[in-house]
């Protein structure tokens, strides 16, 4: 899923066939007996690369799920939105590697490895912040082991935390992604970006939906998951450390018939003097102002719609599971829509796509008002209800991939191919931020124009005992505006119920 959230990669995949006459059944079942032996062959000597490759993008996708799981959290515990703006920064640097991925890329140990010389501290880094937040996530998020002790949960810690996971994280990603070019042959290279679509998406899946759901269930705490996952990083990455040999990049070269462009390699003083020069392209100011606002008008209901679905009943961890059928959404549609993107005008489809996305946001909003008309007397929903909304979610992810597919070839033809690398990931840092500041400042506003009150249920009078209960009931509910943790629990401690008005 977050988007974001989040690095977002695209594959498209091409099915050559011969013209001529058809074929009889037996030169059929041949080739077909032949095209999984010939896919094997491509890959010898790459398939513990890429069995290697795969695990660490499963790896890298592990705190970017957590990050998704904990809003869901921290609604559940009734924090005000303001603080989940605040939270939301923890999603930043995902979006701006290309800070220091020029670092990254140039600063190593010869003798240890060029990628090797980052991916193993930082993904040590990872494991021990993950055994540390351990010990202390419980009480961050609000849960006591005294029943009686009521804790708010620690926002700005939880912040901090994973913005050093995701800092991390994206440090990870830039040498994973440079040592894909040389841990494979020239012609494999291509698997590259598929280890990394399906990986960071198992890895994601792992951290959000079965976290969210094991927790959910009393299965498991985050706590525990984090403690688990922080050993298998240290165990797995001294094994790359000791038995993962890097090639030398010079040693890589292409194989008889294949053709390969390569981008210079570029020092640190270089590659930002590259930057400063695409800055200062006249288009880029228009593109820049393009790409950071496109995203305003679908952040309310992108944002929100869960954290509201939430709030009006909807159990967190079906809100987890539904991220499940938009997984096939996401990989069949980018399949399809590939073949209209490749044209001279891919922003066509962006374009058409657009109001699309905006009816479908629409309806998440209706979705979200007609919720509570939805419950049952015995509590919880019908199956319908959740047939609605995976069909409503399933419509705007095709309208948000087709914009996103359509985007990220409309840069690639606009990158100048000798710094293609440089100029594709300083457009992408401009949209992941265009689709980010918005989140942040929605979650603020919302908060801002939202009013609550609680709510005191009718008491029957039938002595003036009670009669003077229910005045000092009263009095104490008047004031309560159930903003945070700790009014919610108030009121509803004293019989009430918290209403949006």
């Amino acid at each position: 899923m977050e988007k974001t959230e989040e690095k977002l990669t695209n594959e498209s995949v091409a099915i050559e066939k011969e013209n001529g006459s058809v074929p009889s059944k037996n030169n059929e079942t041949t080739e077909i007996n032949e095209e999984k032996p010939r896919m094997l062959k491509d890959l010898d000597g790459d398939k513990m690369h890429v069995l290697v490759l795969f695990f660490l993008y499963v790896l890298q996708g592990i705190p970017l799920g957590l990050k998704a799981s904990i809003p869901l959290i921290l609604t559940n515990r009734d924090v005000p939105y303001k603080e989940q703006a605040t939270y939301s920064i923890s999603s930043y640097p995902f979006s701006m590697k290309i800070l220091w991925a020029p670092i990254v890329d140039s600063l190593f140990i010869a003798r240890f490895g060029r990628r090797k010389s980052w991916l193993v501290p930082v993904q040590y880094l990872i494991g021990i912040v993950m055994l540390i937040s351990s010990q202390y996530v419980t009480r961050l998020i609000g849960d006591s082991d005294d029943p009686e002790e009521t804790l708010v949960p620690d926002v700005a810690s939880l912040t901090a935390m994973f913005f050093v996971f995701n800092f991390l994280a994206a440090t990870q990603d830039v040498a994973v992604d440079g040592w894909a070019l040389t841990m494979l042959k020239p012609k494999n290279v291509g698997y590259a970006s598929t280890c990394n679509s399906v990986g960071q998406t198992t890895g994601w899946c792992l951290g959000y939906i079965l976290y969210t759901t094991l927790d959910s269930y009393g299965v498991v705490t985050l706590s525990q998951f984090l403690l688990f996952w922080g050993i298998v990083f240290l165990i797995t990455t001294t094994g790359i450390a000791v038995f993962m040999k890097e090639k030398n990049t010079h040693a890589v070269a292409p194989e008889s018939g294949e053709e390969v462009t390569q981008e210079p390699d570029l020092g640190i003083i270089e590659t930002y003097k590259i930057l400063w020069k695409i800055i200062r392209h006249p288009l880029i100011p228009v593109t820049a102002l393009f790409l950071l606002t496109f995203g305003f008008g679908f952040s309310a209901a992108e944002d929100i719609t869960n954290l509201k679905l939430i709030e009006k009943g909807v159990p967190k961890e079906k809100i987890a599971m539904l991220a499940i059928p938009m997984i096939p959404v996401k990989i069949g549609f980018t399949l399809f829509i590939t073949r209209f993107t490749v044209g001279p005008r891919p922003m066509n489809v962006w374009l058409v796509s657009f109001p699309f996305r905006l009816f479908f946001c629409l309806a998440m909003t209706l979705l979200v008002y007609v919720t509570p008309m939805m419950i049952l007397e015995e509590g919880g929903f019908p199956t319908y209800y959740y047939v609605i909304i995976i069909a409503i979610f399933a419509l705007h992810r095709v309208a948000l991939y087709a914009m996103f597919v359509a985007i990220m070839a409309f840069f690639a033809r606009i990158s100048d191919p000798a710094i293609g690398g440089t100029y594709m990931t300083f457009l992408n840092t401009l949209t992941n931020l265009g689709n980010m500041w918005p989140a942040s400042f929605v979650l603020w506003f919302v908060d801002v124009i939202t009013y609550k009150d609680c709510i005191a249920k009718p008491i029957e009078e039938s002595s003036p005992l009670v009669f003077n209960q229910n005045s000092t009931l009263l009095s104490t509910l008047e004031d309560n505006q159930c903003y945070g943790t700790l009014e919610s629990k108030a009121c509803k401690e004293a019989g009430g119920s918290c209403s949006t008005l």
